[in-house]
């Protein structure tokens, strides 16, 4: 399996933090946002990274990630043990977009998609590792959540397989008034090799972006797409700047990626 982490766009919802800054630099907790995202993928057995970044900060992100061994300052404790490539995107063009970048990074092996702003109570490595020695299909990662109108939910058939996902039920999916499940689609996504061909095929969205959801959908639709409930409290370090703050708290309380 390869990784990749999406740490691009403009972070609007933090205000004047990140008029200048990456969001995924700005510290949670003692540790800068993207360690996150980095030591989940290295606990699932993931060593080759490709990080995908904007082009207004990626000389900052390569001055604090170098080339993935990272110690801790002032020690010889080792953070990261990792293998990072770079990418810049040079403009937004939706999370499909950003992993249909790692093309040539994954070289026809699995893949395992990580939001740079996404944290978890739990690495689910053993989840990731099991999904990676089998055979062929997506697995998504959802939470139940209490405002499901808010994100992309999956559906589930008469068997209890994922048949569909819905986008913002009423809003962006008129198809359903109302969320037909609470369980979210988390950052945390992993694709076999054909994940490719899928984004070659699709057609952009009415804000212009190739969305995640239609990649999701299209796996589901073909039975192929499996499902693991979050275990564990999971974070979207994105919202707020008062958000980042309560992040850190709880990851000093409960530990993180365990």
């Amino acid at each position: 399996m390869r990784g990749l982490v999406c740490a691009g766009g403009e972070a609007t919802r933090l205000g004047e933090l990140t008029r200048v800054a990456n969001k995924h630099l700005l510290p949670v907790g003692r540790w800068p946002m993207i360690y996150y995202p980095l030591q989940l993928l290295q606990r699932a057995g993931v060593r080759e990274v490709l990080v995908v970044t904007g082009k207004g900060h990626a000389g900052q992100m390569i001055d604090l990630l170098g080339d993935g061994r990272l110690a801790a300052r002032g020690s010889a404790e080792p953070l990261l043990d990792l293998d990072l490539s770079y990418k810049v995107q040079t403009q937004a063009g939706g999370i499909a977009q950003v992993v249909g970048m790692a093309r040539e990074f994954t070289r026809g092996e699995k893949l395992v998609v990580v939001l740079g702003d996404n944290i978890f109570e739990r690495s689910h490595a053993a989840e990731i590792g099991a999904w990676g020695a089998r055979g062929e299909g997506a697995l998504v990662f959802v939470k139940e959540v209490p405002d499901p109108e808010q994100f992309g939910v999956v559906v589930y058939g008469d068997d209890g397989r994922v048949v569909d996902i819905v986008e913002k039920a009423g809003v962006v999916d008129t198809r359903y008034a109302a969320p037909p499940t609470s369980h979210a689609v988390v950052g945390l996504y992993c694709y076999p090799p054909d994940v490719f061909d899928v984004i070659d095929a699709l057609e952009p969205s009415a804000r212009g972006e190739l969305e995640i959801t239609d990649v999701n959908r299209h796996y589901a639709h073909e039975g192929r797409l499996d499902v693991v409930e979050v275990r564990g409290w999971w974070e979207d370090a994105g919202k707020h700047w008062q958000h980042l703050a309560e992040i850190g708290r709880l990851v000093e309380k409960t530990g993180v990626n365990l």
